[in-house]
């Protein structure tokens, strides 16, 4: 349990240098290219929430997912990459090979589907080389370029603003 606050304090370390260094860009075109975060432990739709990002015009094959669980299980088969706590170590970075390639993938749009303030999934974030963000206004707003105030189970209204707000940029 202890070791744990102590793990946490490193991560919150590297989460605070991340923030700092973070370099902003220009949304300018269209969205080919989707990478989605997902905290299964709290929301239960992922894939009402895919097929809501095709039904937008995003092909299913440009969407990448990777899922966070609270009490991810090492004998449990998941239906998407998914990850825990254990996968990042005490200095913040990512020991597991699906979440290193998500993370240094240069997605169109990250959206950052969660609402609660859990370091491991914002470190995740803010690591990505993702060109444009988008998340919950409820998580820590150096993270996202564009925040959206919603409920988590209100996946379809997420998205429709989403397209609405993204067709405003361009």
């Amino acid at each position: 349990m202890f070791l744990n606050y102590i793990k946490e304090f490193f991560v919150k370390k590297s989460l605070n240098d991340n923030l700092n260094n973070e370099k902003s860009e220009v949304f300018t075109k269209n969205v080919q290219t989707v990478g989605l975060l997902i905290d299964e432990s709290n929301f239960e739709s992922s894939e009402a929430l895919i097929k809501e990002l095709t039904l937008h015009g995003i092909a299913s094959e440009n969407i990448k997912v990777v899922a966070y669980r609270e009490k991810f299980k090492e004998k449990e088969t998941y239906p998407r990459p998914t990850f825990g706590k254990k996968h990042i170590n005490w200095r913040g970075e990512i020991t597991e090979g699906f979440l290193a390639e998500f993370v240094n993938s240069e997605f169109d749009l990250l959206l950052s589907y969660y609402d609660v303030d859990n370091i491991i999934l914002k470190l995740i974030t803010s690591k990505s080389k993702a060109k444009f963000k988008v998340g919950f206004s409820a998580v820590d707003q150096r993270l996202n370029r564009l925040m959206i105030s919603t409920e988590l189970g209100s996946y379809k209204l997420f998205i429709s603003e989403l397209f609405r707000y993204l067709e405003k940029i361009k």
